[in-house]
């Protein structure tokens, strides 16, 4: 349990005395208020401990743990459900005696949640259709309102929620200016035309939130997606203010999933925008897609992924990628929450088949792939990564390596930090990037002002 205190992981305030308590009076209360119930209800009825998902899960496949099994993750929460919270369970406490949750129960849960990444692929394999990510999510909730979260997670959010700035990392808007304006210029100097980064255009077809960190850390990806926009004609802007696509709520929280999405929905409104555009990333995609409709009263803003934008442009015409400014061997890997639900599959593929002549498909690939192992926010958890790296990273890197590619694409921001630290932990010869970052070598600017003469 490292790095101490009894907990696997830093916590701002957990609830120190009475946990036991505190957890079945959150569960009890996040029961009333929700659909949980039905759910969970279905699940401990049909959960077969076939162990079926054991043979996809790649935490178990690095450790061999029976406890790293997702079906025996999943029944820690739904025993302690059936004791507490059903009929029968109560029945039988009151007769029989039967054991109550306990202190140990709350240290496997607050340790084994979170070293589950949420990728997903047990529920595609479980004959049941038992979906063990969403009991993971669930546990976290719960622990969530008696203060055990990750102090990484619970600090970014407050930010993002309550802090001045309103983003996951704390950019300020005069910050985000001087960056957009220095990308301008990057533009300018390497491709030669004036490409712009419009800020609060009202009317626009597209809202754009990338990750926020992308301004700290992923120029290309950035460069290269307001080429595609801007070459194609695309009416877009970033919203002054909001401008961040980060929904860690995702992760451990309904609350703060909504908040996260109420908020976006009420800047793509006070600009008049017309459609949200999620650049690349993973989890920030979902969220908004599968649960926008849930918390947006209804009001329908679609939302788009950026590769699903730009095959469109390439499928239409309006954008041209040179064929042969990418002469390295490259492989793409998949997002789980892109890529798990058959979302986003074939369009990356597309645009990458459209101007890469050696690419090489890991295996499995797609709906099936791995997860980078950094998934279910644990990639921004810092005490976290000797776990990530060494376990729930090792077959991914394994893959990595299997596919002999110089570049591996990974369009999402958690699994570029995550592979990047694969490729260093394990020393693999290949480099990590963006399908933006090549889109940014390879596009040709014709319907640019051109600077270069």
């Amino acid at each position: 349990m490292e790095p101490g205190n009894d907990y696997p992981y830093y916590i701002e305030k957990p609830l120190e005395h009475h946990r036991v308590e505190g957890f079945l009076k959150a569960f009890e209360e996040i029961l009333e208020s929700s659909n949980y119930r039905s759910i969970l209800d279905l699940y401990a009825r049909v959960s077969m401990h076939c162990s079926r998902c054991a043979t996809e899960c790649q935490i178990y496949a690095a450790t061999g743990r029976p406890e790293d099994v997702p079906c025996y993750r999943s029944s820690i929460l739904l025993r302690i459900y059936q004791r507490h919270f059903t009929p029968l369970g109560r029945i039988k406490r009151l007769l029989f005696g039967t054991a109550s949750a306990t202190e140990a129960d709350i240290d496997e849960m607050l340790e084994s949640f979170y070293h589950c990444t949420a990728c997903g692929r047990c529920t595609l394999y479980c004959p049941m259709g038992i979906d063990h990510r969403l009991i993971t999510r669930l546990g976290r909730f719960i622990l969530s309102r008696i203060g055990i979260v990750p102090k990484a997670l619970a600090v970014s959010v407050k930010e993002q929620l309550q802090g001045v700035t309103g983003n996951t990392s704390a950019i300020p808007l005069k910050a985000l200016k001087s960056t957009m304006e220095f990308l301008e210029e990057e533009i300018k100097e390497i491709k030669g035309v004036e490409v712009r980064f419009p800020l609060d255009v009202e009317g626009a077809e597209y809202v754009f939130f990338p990750p926020v960190s992308d301004f700290l850390m992923e120029a290309d990806t950035l460069m290269g997606i307001a080429c595609v926009l801007s070459e194609a004609g695309v009416s877009w802007t970033i919203a002054s203010g909001n401008y961040d696509a980060i929904n860690y709520g995702l992760f451990y929280s309904d609350e703060v999933l909504e908040k996260v999405l109420q908020r976006m929905a009420a800047e793509v409104r006070r600009i008049k925008g017309r459609k949200i555009l999620i650049g690349e990333c993973g989890h920030a995609s979902r969220s908004a897609k599968s649960f926008l409709p849930s918390f947006n009263s209804g009001e329908d803003i679609p939302v788009v992924n950026i590769l699903e934008l730009t095959a469109q442009l390439i499928k239409e015409g309006r954008i041209e990628l040179d064929p042969t400014a990418i002469s390295e061997k490259v492989t793409y890997h998949d997002p789980c929450n892109l890529a798990r639900s058959g979302w986003v599959v074939d369009q990356p593929r597309d645009i990458i088949r459209s101007f890469i002549g050696d690419f090489a498909e890991m295996s499995p690939t797609g709906r099936h792939n791995l997860c980078c192992g950094g998934g279910g926010g644990t990639v921004s958890v810092n005490e976290l990564k000797p776990y990530r790296m060494d376990t729930a990273g090792r077959k991914k890197a394994e893959q990595l390596k299997a596919t002999g590619a110089d570049v591996v694409i990974a369009p999402c921001a958690n699994c570029k930090k995550q592979i990047g630290e694969l490729i260093t932990h394990y020393k693999l010869p290949m480099r990590h990037a963006g399908l933006h970052d090549l889109i940014f070598t390879a596009i040709i600017m014709k319907n640019q002002v051109r600077t270069d003469g």
